[in-house]
């Protein structure tokens, strides 16, 4: 007899925890404004996440940057990147043309935060289908001669 009182409040607690959660998805989210969705989802708008702001590339591409960015490519990027090819990595042949100058030096200096909150990093990371980017605790004048190198490529 105390079984059939039971089951009847089992039910009714089954019930109303199933029922909890089918509230409207624009009660339990946030909207994003749709400038800063494109901005963040446009490879030449969006510029990471991280201490660069802003770069100003020069008209002309200075040598001596870019052999410095050469010689840090050298020891810490070529294990997972070829410059023109695909590998571990992406090909850094273009990338500028692909990504803002901001965006590629905060993913080499700031790669976990990226490929956790950046939406193209995260799609890379995807894409590659593998661990995300080390960090190798590039500098910010290193990841600037790295850019000045990609330039040359």
């Amino acid at each position: 007899m105390k079984i059939n009182h039971f089951i009847p409040g089992l039910l009714l607690l089954f019930a109303v925890g199933c029922s909890s959660g089918n509230q409207p998805a624009t009660e339990s989210k946030k909207e994003t404004p749709k400038a800063e969705t494109a901005a963040s989802t446009d490879p030449m708008q969006n510029k990471g996440i991280g201490p660069v702001k802003h770069v100003e590339l020069g008209a002309t591409i200075d040598q001596q940057l870019a052999a410095q960015g050469q010689a840090i490519y050298d020891i810490k990027c070529k294990a997972c990147h070829k410059p023109n090819e695909r590998f571990i990595g992406p090909a850094q042949k273009g990338v500028l043309d692909r990504r803002t100058p901001e965006w590629v030096m905060n993913m080499i200096m700031n790669p976990e935060v990226m490929v956790k909150e950046d939406p193209i990093a995260k799609a890379l990371l995807l894409e590659y289908n593998m661990a995300p980017m080390a960090n190798q605790g590039i500098s910010e004048a290193e990841a600037r001669a790295l850019v000045e190198y990609f330039r040359t490529l």
